[in-house]
């Protein structure tokens, strides 16, 4: 199996150095191939560069663990799109985005560099997996149980327009209690934007932090992590509100008429 390994956090970032250590030598895998932006990325969403080119700059190649790590100027859903679409000479047959710092649970999914790596892949026919530490101190936590995940993945059966988002409390591993599969919840509004003036005067801006959970029930990522658990949310690509389609449908024949 040859993996392909990106984040949005950058290609330096501990979380995917880890993640790259922790899968080398596994005994299913014939390659690993680490394409990941040149900087901080985060909240790039399903961004893609269009009006500039791409560069691809070799940071490292270890031959004997069949390892290549790559940086690139582009976005998460840059990296993976070369990685799949042709940059590499070959195909890789999964793509992991990951280990990120930091959660991406409920709405943060709309925003997350790590789930459109992911996503990115799965758009191009791979399976994908995004996996996030809810923190940024636990990153060998967070790679045994993603090992554990992903050494049964064989036994499940996702559909071709799913990719599993992964959450992991940031604890010891003694700590962690184990898995539970949960829907997003769902968060306040993020706080309000903060306004200063640089030193020449002039008014700039900053986005605020993430609001807190708003939907925390106890089938939600929110809740599992909160209580000690890895949080495993399938996502589905198609955003198509099916329920929607017979009252649109109806609403626009009449507006036709």
């Amino acid at each position: 199996m040859k993996i392909l390994i990106s984040n949005d956090d950058g290609h330096f970032a501990p979380g995917i150095q880890t993640l790259l250590q922790s899968l080398q030598g596994h005994p299913t895998i014939q390659s690993l191939t680490l394409i990941a932006p040149d900087r901080n990325r985060s909240a790039a969403s399903n961004s893609l560069t269009l009006v500039n080119p791409l560069r691809l700059h070799l940071v490292k190649q270890d031959d004997e663990k069949n390892t290549t790590q790559y940086s690139v100027n582009g976005t998460p859903t840059d990296c993976v799109h070369l990685g799949v679409n042709g940059a590499l000479g070959f195909q890789p047959d999964m793509v992991i985005s990951g280990i990120n710092a930091g959660a991406n649970m409920g709405d943060d999914v709309l925003y997350s560099g790590t789930v459109a790596a992911a996503t990115e892949g799965r758009f191009l026919g791979k399976p994908s997996i995004a996996i996030s530490l809810c923190g940024e101190t636990n990153f060998d936590s967070a790679a045994h149980y993603f090992l554990r995940i992903f050494n049964d993945l064989a036994d499940i059966e996702l559909a071709s327009d799913t990719i599993l988002n992964i959450n992991i409390p940031d604890l010891p591993l003694e700590q962690i209690k184990g898995f539970k599969v949960t829907r997003l919840g769902r968060r306040h509004a993020s706080e309000p934007v903060v306004s200063q003036l640089d030193p020449r005067g002039l008014p700039i801006h900053w986005i605020g932090p993430a609001g807190s959970a708003a939907d925390s029930a106890e089938d939600t990522d929110f809740y599992a992590v909160e209580h000690g658990y890895v949080s495993i949310t399938p996502l589905k690509i198609d955003l198509t509100h099916y329920q929607a389609l017979q009252n649109l449908k109806a609403w626009a024949d009449r507006i036709s008429d």
